[in-house]
């Protein structure tokens, strides 16, 4: 007899389908993250120079901030705090050409060795400041090297990285030294695509000199195409949805004038900080050295006493 519904069927798809959505939902930025463009692209996300290539695609410059502690013990968890400060009240143009909130991300340049902490590892205490930040490694061969993004930016302006300390005694890349972190971060979306293409978050330019002869709507979401002239010649401009323009049908304009605003109210910073992997046995030896300090010092001063009254009897006698 012929089924109409396979009851055991539609039961596998909704439990499929949950367990994906449930997937998707927890890890949010792991597949489509705006660093994934820098990951496709560059092996090292910090060029020979010092630059960070994520200021490659956002060009305007704004402050980030890191804290860390000033040394750590080896094998050990830690915080590094990173601030990226900006004005929650401001909109950033979307890619359909619309208003909405900042989103924020970071990479996180650790030294050889040093990686984010596992989930056992991590205090109750600090993963109540984490949150639910999702933290991937820039690459598989470089754990060390952290990526976090895109996020809303009202709620993760200021994230915790649980950072794991190495070893020296068992891992030989490292030593008890001073080392550099390295920081990135950005508000906002980027200007400049990683093929080099414009996104909708920047100005337009005129691309000829001439006189504008027709401005048309291309879509029910905005965007332009700009007719410019010089009289021999027609040059057509395409403005996607998003930015505003400053330029109408009749007006005489340069090469490279702009043909809208600037909607960009978001960019990059970069921040650095030090810190040291202190050995065990170099803190021990310095409090013990302060403890033979301290014992010599009241020792001292008790033969000084006991100097002074074997000099006061003297005189008495």
């Amino acid at each position: 007899m012929y089924k109409l519904f396979d009851w055991q069927k539609i039961r596998q798809t909704i439990v499929i389908s949950a367990a994906t959505f449930g997937v998707f939902a927890a890890f949010p930025c792991a597949s489509k993250a705006y660093p994934i463009y820098a990951q496709q692209n560059y092996e090292n996300p910090r060029e020979a120079t010092g630059r960070i290539v994520c200021a490659n695609c956002h060009l305007a410059k704004k402050p980030v901030d890191i804290e860390v502690p000033q040394a750590v013990l080896p094998d050990t968890v830690f915080e590094a705090v990173v601030k990226i400060p900006y004005d929650t009240q401001i909109k950033q143009v979307l890619a359909n050409g619309k208003k909405g909130g900042l989103n924020v991300g970071a990479v996180l340049i650790l030294p050889e060795g040093f990686e984010i902490a596992p989930p056992d590892r991590i205090p109750e205490e600090m993963k109540s400041k984490i949150g639910n930040l999702y933290f991937q490694p820039y690459s598989p061969d470089k754990k060390n090297i952290i990526v976090v993004g895109p996020l809303p930016g009202k709620q993760y302006s200021e994230m915790v990285f649980p950072i794991l300390s190495p070893d020296p005694a068992t891992d030989k890349r490292v030593s008890f030294l001073k080392y550099p972190i390295y920081l990135g971060g950005n508000r906002g979306r980027g200007q400049i695509y990683p093929d080099g293409s414009k996104s909708n978050n920047t100005v337009y330019n005129a691309s000829a000199a001439g006189r504008i002869t027709k401005i048309a709507v291309t879509g029910k979401k905005g965007g332009y195409e700009i007719t410019i002239s010089d009289g021999e010649k027609e040059v057509i401009d395409v403005i996607p949805p998003g930015p505003e323009l400053l330029v109408s049908e009749g007006d005489t304009v340069k090469l490279d004038q702009p043909l809208t605003n600037n909607p960009n109210v978001g960019g990059f910073g970069q921040g650095e900080a030090e810190i040291v992997l202190q050995s065990p046995q170099r803190v021990q030896g310095l409090i013990a050295f302060f403890a033979a300090v301290l014992i010599a010092q009241v020792f001292l001063i008790l033969k000084k006493k006991q100097f002074e009254k074997v000099q006061l009897a003297e005189m008495n006698f």
